[in-house]
């Protein structure tokens, strides 16, 4: 990511710099400028998704011929401004969707992992290239995810795949858990370790009840 004047990336960058933010991959991220940010018009209208998708595949392209670590791409939204949990999760399963579908015209699922949103091996797959998702939004409960702006931040996969690796998965983990105790009071009762049970629960940083099930369906290999 290169020096920006937009006011809203800014902001953006500044909430995660914060000395105290929790996620050190994040912050490592920002120092080494590896944050690509993408500020677009309302989560609730899906006129920016070809947009959203290009800037995505560019992202991707650029990542694969990375040789570090730490590579986020951040889709911010002006609005809506005010929104609690449930409208959130909801316009952002949207969104997801409308980029999935468009996804799914020109590219197959990463083979990597599951394309079932009910499956411990899912993740959200975008030019064949699975993701984690971190979702924020003014009303959120998490502090950490408490952006005045809703925002959908894709985390490379394989970048945790490579941690695991080496063996330092697991002692970041610890490390982001505990700094979200100090900074949040708690730690997210909806993060699980990869491999237990679907990823999709982690996304919004909404608590789900046991009897939700995720709304987005996966058209890869139907199209």
């Amino acid at each position: 990511m290169h020096f920006t004047s937009n006011p809203i990336i800014i902001e953006y960058l500044a909430f995660i710099n914060n000395p105290d933010f929790p996620c050190v991959a994040a912050r490592a991220a920002v120092a080494r400028q590896h944050i690509t940010c993408l500020v677009t018009d309302s989560m609730a209208c899906p006129k920016d998704d070809r947009e959203i998708l290009q800037f995505l595949y560019n992202f991707v392209q650029v990542y694969r011929s990375a040789k570090d670590l730490f590579h986020s791409a951040a889709i911010i939204f002006k609005g809506p401004q005010s929104m609690d949990e449930e409208i959130f999760d909801k316009l952002m399963w949207q969104r997801l969707q409308g980029v999935s579908n468009l996804d799914a015209a020109n590219y197959n699922y990463d083979k990597r992992v599951d394309a079932n949103p009910a499956s411990p091996d899912f993740s959200f797959s975008i030019m064949e290239e699975a993701f984690f998702i971190i979702g924020m939004h003014p009303g959120s409960s998490r502090h950490a995810r408490s952006f005045q702006y809703p925002t959908l931040t894709f985390n490379p996969h394989a970048q945790f795949e490579q941690l695991r690796v080496t063996n330092n998965y697991t002692k970041m983990q610890s490390i982001v858990r505990k700094r979200d105790m100090v900074y949040s009071g708690s730690v997210n009762p909806m993060l699980t370790d990869f491999g237990k049970v679907s990823e999709v629960h982690q996304y919004s940083g909404r608590q789900y009840d046991k009897d939700w099930s995720c709304p987005i369906k996966i058209h890869h290999g139907k199209t």
